[in-house]
């Protein structure tokens, strides 16, 4: 069943019912300040960080779901709607919401009046505007009051949440004109404030959350838009608010158009007051406002966003004989990856943006996805990562996006978190070409006193893994190795006790974890990730050193052959005790997704190569996509943590998380399986889901994190009730990854460190496809025929006419347009 459907020409998803199966929601902002929108005008924003800068206040767990939002409420004659249905939820004559790069649009029609409501953060701009557009389409006058509403949170989000003995007394407020600002905290620590403004006069107002809403009534029935009347309320404590109230008349055919912005100010703290020493400066918010305070003005930065994300997008564009694959590849996946580009992990309708900031492990993969698209802010964002790393090559597994600074509660000691840093300044330098990020002083913990060049930890990463190896050779798993709910060294029997940070007193005298746990999965990434350092020293002309690095991938390779190979598949990893996990040996859990893949691209071994790609097939595959591991865990394993606590089915154990499913799919191409690629790929990309959004539930244009296994929801005997339910949306490495499974190993549109590779790997029934992709400042309009219907494989490659010997193509930035000619065979 769908809710919507694609508008590609426009690069939207429209809505069609605001029934959908779970709030579908947008991302507006690309630089410091940031909303997310529901379909339902729900949501929240915030500047840099969603914890420590929370603009206004949401409720993850209301009960009915998505409570809290920007608002808008008409009393039309004494029927009460929103434009968006939420929350009072009256039905509606029509409803669309438009979901769009960067902005969403909302309309709604009852009784003859119309409401659009466009929202967008413009470039370059600390603020959400909205353009609300009213219409009478009848033919009567119309005489009519529109109520906006925000709630202010008192900027800490978690403090917000349960700190209400001092919160209920700080809430501060300051009201001029038509503008309502929010101060709390202002006069004595902070340097900021917030306000929501409107470019009109206003009727009235109110400040205070109680007065407007009423102590017993709710988001669906304010007291103040019930009685048709602003109170004026002034909060001094309490819940402060901000609404504006305005009466309007219409006459038939006539619109009026009202542009309010939510923005957020720093001041210097020398700036804050004006001359009385209480007032707050408000030149900054003013300027702001004076930005958008007509309709042309707020049309023209819609067309300068929109002309920001043309240009984003235009970096690769493929024409395939899927259009499903298209609208991904061109508009969606790319789009979702500068999403998480901004956000890490930090803030979603499933992460509350305050327990999170960025992680590690995460911004590094990220940056596989969003690298060709922002090469400059890639490069400082793998700074950023790269400085909260410790001398000895470990890092913090997090860091908070507004410090910079690595988060101490949640630690380091994740052990694939080095790896994945090699892997992005890999990706940034064969997309860009520019090797002097290996000549930047990156400091460690973020003390620039003991700061070293990037190389250098590039240099501790790898070397961090062959100094902490176990009895096999292999890399020790450490408290976590990837899947953050594998925690070989935790031992837990406590309630509510962190799976990941725990010290267990058996392993506190090696130092909080097991010293015999090993990570097969981590021994397979550093097969896989190794080599792009070794060809980074081969490039600085470093042979002996590359030598000694290609050395312990060899031994690393060999070791993983003797001790994890299992006849059909790869084992998952050996536990504290010594014994194997993910084996034919096991009761449960016998096999698992996450060493398979990169065991294949790392050529570890060609027959073990077909019998694994062979096995995730029987065992892991479903209609959904694979499963994480099979068969599912249906009792809690001490000594494997957190992974067993889920019912089978949900999260890491047993779900399709479709992370990880990225890599068999490159796996699979990369083996020259195209068709058993794209199977994979097409059971999880959302644009196939569409047809079962009912089922999946989550958005049908963005990925999430994971998908219900065959086991969700089963009783004995029955099959899952929530076998392909998505859930964790938006905030996920599956976005990048899935970009680079699609657009490099099936598309085979590999940026390589001397120039692009064309090596396609497509389902064999394709006459092939057409591609335009930016690189390196020339243009490549490439095409590529498949006559003989195979899946890989190359004939013969010409650029501009001419034939070339191989595949890769040679790096011209010259700005000209280049022709490729490619003939599978």
């Amino acid at each position: 069943m769908k809710f919507g459907y694609f508008d590609d020409v426009r690069k939207e998803y429209v809505i069609t019912s605001p029934r959908t199966p779970y709030p579908w929601i947008n991302y507006l902002g690309t630089q410091g300040f940031f909303s997310l929108i529901s379909n339902t005008a729900g949501g929240y924003s915030f500047y840099k960080d969603a914890r420590l800068r929370r603009i206004t206040r949401y409720r993850y767990n209301n009960v009915p779901i998505d409570m809290g939002g920007r608002y808008f409420y008409i009393n039309d004659n004494g029927t009460i709607w929103n434009p968006g249905w939420s929350p009072v939820k009256t039905e509606l004559d029509s409803y669309e919401c438009r979901h769009g790069m960067g902005y969403t649009v909302i309309t709604g029609k009852k009784n003859d009046l119309k409401a659009e409501v466009t929202f967008f953060v413009p470039q370059d701009y600390d603020g959400e505007v909205q353009q609300v557009v009213l219409t009478n389409e009848g033919k009567e006058s119309k005489s009519f009051s529109l109520f906006s509403f925000a709630e202010w949170c008192l900027w800490d989000a978690q403090d917000d949440s349960n700190n209400f003995q001092r919160n209920f007394s700080t809430g501060r407020v300051e009201v001029k004109d038509s503008v309502i600002y929010h101060k709390t905290e202002y006069r004595d620590r902070r340097n900021h404030y917030a306000f929501y403004s409107v470019n009109d006069t206003i009727d009235g107002y109110d400040t205070d959350r109680d007065s407007f809403i009423g102590l017993y009534n709710g988001f669906n029935n304010p007291e103040a838009v019930v009685n048709n009347q602003a109170t004026n309320s002034f909060a001094d404590g309490w819940a402060p608010i901000a609404s504006h109230y305005k009466k309007i008349e219409l006459a038939p055919g006539e619109s009026k158009s009202l542009v309010f912005v939510l923005g957020y100010v720093e001041m210097p703290v020398e700036e804050k007051f004006e001359a009385d020493g209480k007032t707050i400066n408000k030149v900054k918010a003013l300027e702001m406002i004076s930005r958008f305070d007509t309709p042309e003005k707020f049309e023209a930065g819609m067309a300068e966003l929109k002309k920001y994300w043309d240009n984003l997008l235009s970096i690769i564009n493929v024409d395939t004989p899927d259009d499903k694959v298209n609208r991904m590849v061109n508009i969606w996946n790319q789009y979702q990856c500068m999403v998480t580009f901004n956000l890490s992990r930090s803030a979603s309708y499933f992460e509350s943006g305050i327990g999170r900031g960025m992680g590690f492990r995460d911004s590094n993969q990220d940056v596989l996805g969003f690298v060709h698209q922002i090469p400059d802010r890639a490069k400082e964002r793998i700074i950023d990562i790269a400085s909260t790393q410790f001398p000895d090559g470990g890092c913090y597994h997090q860091y908070q996006p507004l410090t910079k600074k690595g988060n101490a509660d949640i630690g380091g000691d994740f052990s694939d978190d080095p790896l994945w840093l090699i892997l992005s300044v890999s990706a940034y330098i064969k997309e860009t070409g520019d090797w002097s990020i290996l000549d930047e002083m990156v400091p460690y913990d973020n003390d620039m006193s003991i700061a070293q060049t990037m190389l250098e930890h590039l240099d501790v990463s790898f070397y961090h893994i062959v100094n902490n190896l176990g009895p096999h050779g292999l890399p020790l798993a450490m408290r976590a190795d990837w899947n953050d709910c594998i925690n070989l060294s935790c031992f837990s029997d406590t309630p509510g006790e962190s799976f990941q940070t725990y010290t267990n007193p058996k392993f506190a005298a090696e130092g909080g974890y097991s010293k015999v746990a090993e990570s097969v999965m981590v021994a397979t990434l550093f097969t896989y990730v190794g080599p792009n350092y070794v060809n980074i020293l081969k490039h600085l002309g470093k042979n002996e050193e590359a030598n000694k690095a290609q050395a312990e991938i060899d031994k690393m390779k060999k070791n993983i052959m003797d001790h994890a190979w299992d006849g059909d598949w790869f084992i998952r990893a050996y536990d504290a005790n010594g014994e194997k996990m993910g084996s034919k040996e096991c009761e449960e859990g016998q096999i698992f997704i996450e060493p398979q893949g990169f065991a294949i691209m790392s050529d570890i071994d060609k027959d073990a190569t077909k019998k694994t790609l062979a096995s995730i097939d029987e065992r892991l595959n479903t209609k959904y996509g694979l499963v994480l591991n099979n068969p599912a865990f249906t009792k809690y394993y001490v000594q494997y943590g957190e992974i067993s606590t889920y019912p089978g089915g949900y999260k890491e154990n047993a779900g399709i998380f479709t992370h990880n499913n990225a890599w068999i799919i490159c796996a699979a191409a990369y083996a020259g399986e195209g068709d058993q690629a794209f199977k994979y790929y097409s059971e999880i990309a959302p644009a196939f889901t569409e047809e079962t959004s009912d089922i999946h539930k989550t958005e049908p244009y963005v990925y999430g994190q994971m998908i219900g296994g065959k086991d969700a929801g089963s009783d004995i005997g029955r099959p899952g009730k929530n076998f392909g339910q998505g859930k964790n949306s938006w905030l996920t490495g599956t976005a990048a990854w899935n970009m680079v499974a699609i657009s490099q190993y099936i598309l085979g549109l590999e940026p390589d460190f001397d120039g692009l590779r064309i090596d396609p790997s497509i389902p064999s029934a394709w006459d092939g496809l057409a591609a335009t992709r930016k690189y390196r400042n020339a243009t490549y309009d490439i095409k590529i025929s498949n006559p003989d219907h195979i899946s890989k494989g190359i004939k013969s490659v010409t650029v501009d006419g001419k034939a070339i010997d191989g595949n890769l193509l040679p790096v011209f930035a010259d700005g000209n347009t280049h022709s490729v000619e490619v003939v599978m065979g």
